[in-house]
């Protein structure tokens, strides 16, 4: 068989491994908007339906592995090649922890539906910053499709909103707790929801910084934009 046919099928089952990628990412996606949908509405319909998603996210997580395993068994790929493969496999090992982090808002929005105190508590904010991290795990995936660096630099830019939201929404939340002391319990799950979705925003910077060590073959994990820019220059 030759060098160029072997080449060929490397480069479908790189596709098809990077499709699935895509499609586990479209699955977390519409989690986190059921996920979103209930937390606006205090829906519980919508929160059991993220819960029920969960499994079939799991196991796609499972599935992508294997394949990836057999490719690299296979194929014994080198330099980029190589890097591509354990970039899509940390980046479907973060799509799996988004989910994890929709289904325990979708928690969250049951215990506090349960609660009853559903409509008195400060949960706009929250609202907001769930839409900021569901936006920018969206561009993310969008970008690791392209394999686009001026947009993961971006994302990571973008990433210190959410958390400045989160810090935020945190100091509205104690002030919250201390005036009315009957509302602790419930604002404790907010704050744990508001934890989740400065995760989810935490996720999408992970695969941001994936784009970058695939292309520049360069592990910018912790470190400050300023660094990251002069890698790409």
């Amino acid at each position: 068989m030759s060098d160029k046919h072997l080449s060929t099928q490397f480069d479908s089952e790189l596709s098809a491994v990077s499709t699935r990628v895509m499609e586990l990412g479209g699955l977390v996606e519409s989690q986190i908007h059921q996920a979103i949908y209930a937390l606006s509405q205090f829906n519980i319909e919508a929160a059991d339906q993220v819960t029920a998603t969960e499994a079939r996210v799991n196991a796609m997580e499972v599935e992508i592995d294997r394949e990836l395993s057999s490719i690299i068994a296979r194929r014994q790929p080198t330099a980029r090649d190589l890097r591509l493969l354990i970039a899509i496999s940390k980046a479907t090992a973060n799509l799996e922890r988004v989910g994890d982090e929709a289904e325990k808002i979708a928690r969250m929005v049951r215990s506090i539906i349960h609660s009853g105190a559903s409509r008195s508590l400060p949960s706009t904010e929250l609202r907001v910053a769930a839409d900021m991290a569901s936006g920018l795990l969206r561009k993310a995936l969008d970008a690791f499709a392209r394999l686009d660096t001026t947009a993961a630099v971006a994302i990571l830019k973008e990433d210190d909103l959410i958390d400045k939201e989160f810090d935020g929404f945190v100091r509205k939340l104690i002030t919250y707790m201390m005036e009315d002391p009957r509302t602790i319990s419930p604002s404790l799950d907010l704050l744990f929801l508001a934890k989740a979705i400065e995760r989810i925003g935490d996720h999408a910077k992970n695969i941001a910084e994936l784009i970058i060590y695939i292309v520049k073959g360069a592990d910018v994990r912790h470190s400050p934009i300023s660094e990251i820019e002069s890698v790409l220059r």
